[in-house]
């Protein structure tokens, strides 16, 4: 009874705890033993089992384990961890390349159906759907007036206006997160971060040498700058050579000044009045029907008055040109006995949103001149150094709302 306590108690011990203490022939020898005591089922498992390792496979131990020397659970994840490894960087470069494709596709479907390019400001559609940034949905509107013709959209035909056209702000914004590339050093960046990049932070945005003032023509990346400056020869030039320089830069200001002198002195006359307008659009009369801005009857000085402008000169076909201009004129509509010395200039009104900057002008009306002569309209200068973009989206108004200051000098 001892002697089966003592086998059934050694049976139920863990092999691993006896295999170490033992030999490689007492190996065998228990596992020999072992197997006679199975049944016939289990005794050809352990046969198919240790077929492959010969008489040196150790019980307890897988045999890929004794071929390899590792875990089997762990050769396969070295396996593929050196195989992912090697695909984490082709996978990495195919995302990069797919998401650069799709941002591109995205920016393509949200560019404007006139100048293909992401709105930088508004973004307009017509009825229809299809996309305008501000700037070509203003011009459209403007090349209509100036023909004469309805405005439509350059992809369907249907008819656009102010009133008809809508806002999209989702894809204001979505083209505003889309990544856009510097026009100076190439890099990308979110859209509506470029132009601050592009003016305050790119090491490559053109530069002027801080000594332009006294003739130095250089301009070069701003990364250069410091270099240039170090190694410039205007500061070393006597005062005789930068005096040109000088000059030009001192009559820029001399001008400024005058005109400042100016508007002092007209605030000190006794007959100052000013007038809100408004101009709305016609046509002659001609073959060829051209446009003009007229603003009804306005009094001021005992006197009736009318103010008229013009595009482009009355050039014949303004909207061939993408520059520009409009002139105005100041026409006195009742007779006068005396002669009246006007000083007169527009400006920006409560019920306005027209940028335009100060220009005065001055005129001798008499009964026999009652028309002053066509003066340009200072708009600010945009894209390309004109006032285009600005008399664009005037001409896209109904109507060009401004105020008029008139000064008379009593004789």
């Amino acid at each position: 009874m001892s002697n089966v306590e003592s086998s059934s108690s050694a049976a139920q011990q863990p092999p691993t705890s006896t295999l170490p203490m033992l030999g490689d022939n007492q190996v065998m020898q228990a596992s020999t033993s072992a197997s006679s005591t199975s049944n016939s089922s289990t005794s050809s498992s352990s046969g198919n089992g240790g077929g492959g390792g010969g008489g040196n496979n150790v019980v307890g131990v897988p045999l890929d384990t004794q071929i390899s020397g590792e875990p089997p659970s762990k050769k396969p994840c070295l396996d593929a961890a050196s195989s992912s490894s090697g695909g984490a960087l082709s996978s990495a470069a195919a995302a990069s390349g797919t998401h650069e494709k799709l941002a591109y596709r995205i920016s393509t479907a949200l560019c404007c159906a006139v100048c293909l390019d992401l709105p930088k400001t508004a973004m307009y559609q017509c009825q229809m759907g299809h996309l305008m940034c501000a700037a070509c949905f203003t011009h459209l509107l403007a090349d209509g007036r100036l023909r004469d013709q309805i405005a439509t959209c350059p992809n369907c035909r249907v008819e656009i206006s102010k009133s008809t056209a809508s806002r999209n702000l989702a894809v204001e914004k979505a083209a505003s997160e889309l990544p856009s590339e510097c026009q100076f050093c190439n890099k990308e960046f979110p859209y509506k971060s470029l132009e601050r990049h592009e003016q305050h932070e790119c090491q490559e945005r053109p530069t002027k040498c801080k000594y332009h003032r006294i003739g130095c023509q250089w301009r070069g990346p701003y990364h250069e700058t410091t270099e240039h400056e170090r190694n410039c020869s205007h500061p070393k030039k006597s005062g005789y050579e930068v005096m040109a320089a000088l000059e030009a830069h001192d009559l820029k200001i001399k001008e400024e000044k005058k005109m400042f002198n100016t508007l002092i002195d007209l605030l000190s006359y006794e007959k100052i009045i000013f007038n809100d307008l408004q101009m709305k659009p016609y046509r002659t009369d001609e073959y060829v029907h051209k446009l003009f801005y007229e603003t009804a009857r306005f009094s001021a000085f005992n006197q009736q008055w009318v103010v008229k402008a013009r595009i482009n000169n009355s050039q014949r076909d303004p909207h061939q040109s993408n520059e520009r201009t409009i002139t105005y004129q100041l026409i006195l509509k009742t007779k006068t006995s005396t002669p009246m010395s006007i000083h007169f200039f527009a400006l920006k009104g409560p019920f306005s949103d027209m940028k335009v900057s100060t220009q005065i002008y001055k005129h001798e009306f008499t009964e026999t001149n009652t028309e002053s002569d066509y003066y340009v309209l200072p708009l600010p200068d945009g894209i390309g150094g004109s006032g285009s973009s600005e008399c664009n989206r005037m001409l896209a108004n109904k109507g060009i709302n401004f105020r008029l200051l008139m000064f008379l000098l009593n004789k």
